[in-house]
Formats: C-alpha cells, structure tokens, sequence
C-alpha cells in the first residue's frame, strides 16, 4: 500500500479516539456479510473499536451524528443513498470523521469525485486484512492510504487515461504510479502556475509522475526533508490533502 505520510494531521481536526486511544469505527455497506467480515477483521485489532454499523447512506448520516466516530468505512453503491451523495452531506454538515471508501474496480467513475469530496483513503474489497487495519489507522492518523492499482488509476483518471494507461487517441501517456514507482520522465517545458516557485512546481510534477520522496530527492538532488518541505507549501498553496489530490491538481494545471 501506498500512505502519504508527509503532513501532520492537524490539532483542529484529530479524532476522538477510542478510550485506549484507539480509533472508534463506523462500517458502512449494503450487505450486512460485507459489513461481518470487516467488524470480524477489525474490531478489537490494534486498538481499533467498531461502533456501529448502517446499510445506506442515509442511515450512515444517523449514525455518524450519533455516535459520532473517528473514521467511516463507506460503501461507494448503495441504495437509498449512495456513498459518494452521503460523503457530500458529512462534508456539508461540517462532520470531521475521516472517510475511506469501500470500492471495487468497477467504480472508476466515482474515485475521482469521492476524492474530491473529502475522501482521505480508498480500500479495495478484498484488500488482505492487515492493509483494512492500517487502512483505518492512517486514517485516523489524517494520512491517505492507497494501494498501488487504485493510485495508477487515480492519476491515470485524472489525466484523461483509460485504466491501461492509454489516452484517447491510443497513445501512452505516462508511466505506472505504482508502489516503487519507476523513473521519471523526460521534461516537458511547462509555465509554472502562479504562485509556485519553480522548485515546487518540479516537485509537484514529479509526484503527478508517481515518484516517491527518495526518488523526487534523487532526481532533484534534494534531501528527503527538503522534498517535504515544498510538499508541505504545495499542499497549502494548492489547497490539497494528500499526494493524490496534489498530483490530480498538477495535472489540471498543465503538468
């Protein structure tokens, strides 16, 4: 999995926890055998607590304004309310539980809206159960969690690509952002945005590639703490979370 652990979470936002510290959970599915295995997967496990659980949308926002939890595991597709259309509400009413949705890979079409909705993480159903524990963990640490398929997809989403990496007029556009991430791509003149120095917008660029901390100092000939430090002016200048919301903005902006 790939975590972005770049920024603290912030004191105004940190959750409540669970009275041993732990992160106090709401499972949100359709199916009440999906919501089974993820309590017996997670509850009591490294301090998590699964507080309760909700069948749609709806009832999620009953549930979170009751019990008010540290983090929601919400579905994508469901009835009555969907998760993307309840996600908007948590955000609307002003609710800080962080949210990691439940998604498949015929959902493509949702991810970059959940993402943009407020979504901190995305888990794959049938992700192994220690990648749900410390998918809820980070998340409750305010840091994204993805595995390395949804990542690729999520940058390739948002460059206009198909989930093989091909543009719509057949050619390629880019390479894998996976785990481990390959080198990055020979330069392409761009202007750089308003507001960003040109070191920033090389470093944001780079991460748009998929290229981790190590490799962005490595190819820039920066330190790792460095690499951070203009991650952490990016995040406040372009008003983003995490590195995927930041790479989705570079690739608005041209990069």
């Amino acid at each position: 999995m790939v975590t972005d652990p770049d920024l603290p979470l912030s004191a105004d936002a940190a959750p409540g926890g669970a009275p041993d510290g732990g992160p106090r959970v709401l499972l949100v599915d359709d199916e009440a055998l999906m919501r089974s295995g993820l309590r017996l997967l997670i509850d009591g496990a490294s301090g998590i607590e699964v507080v309760g659980e909700a069948g749609d949308g709806q009832q999620a926002l009953d549930e979170a304004a009751r019990l008010h939890p540290d983090v929601i595991l919400l579905d994508v597709r469901m009835p009555r309310m969907t998760g993307l259309e309840a996600l908007a509400a948590l955000r609307e009413r002003g609710d800080v539980a962080r949210v990691v949705m439940l998604t498949a890979f015929d959902t493509d079409d949702f991810l970059l809206t959940a993402l943009r909705g407020g979504a901190v993480s995305f888990l794959l159903k049938d992700s192994p159960p220690q990648e749900v524990v410390d998918a809820v963990l980070d998340a409750a640490g305010g840091r994204a969690r993805f595995s390395p398929e949804v990542l690729s997809r999520l940058v390739r989403l948002a460059a206009g690509t198909g989930a093989d990496g091909t543009a719509a007029d057949g050619g390629s556009v880019g390479p894998d952002v996976t785990e481990g991430a390959a080198s990055p791509s020979a330069p392409v003149e761009t202007p750089v945005p308003d507001g960003l120095t040109a070191r920033e917008w090389e470093v944001g660029r780079l991460v748009a590639q998929g290229l981790g901390n190590p490799e962005i100092g490595e190819a820039l000939f920066l330190s790792v703490a460095t690499v951070k430090t203009h991650l952490g002016k990016l995040y406040d200048k372009l008003q983003v979370t995490n590195r995927v919301q930041l790479a989705i903005r570079v690739l608005e902006l041209g990069g």
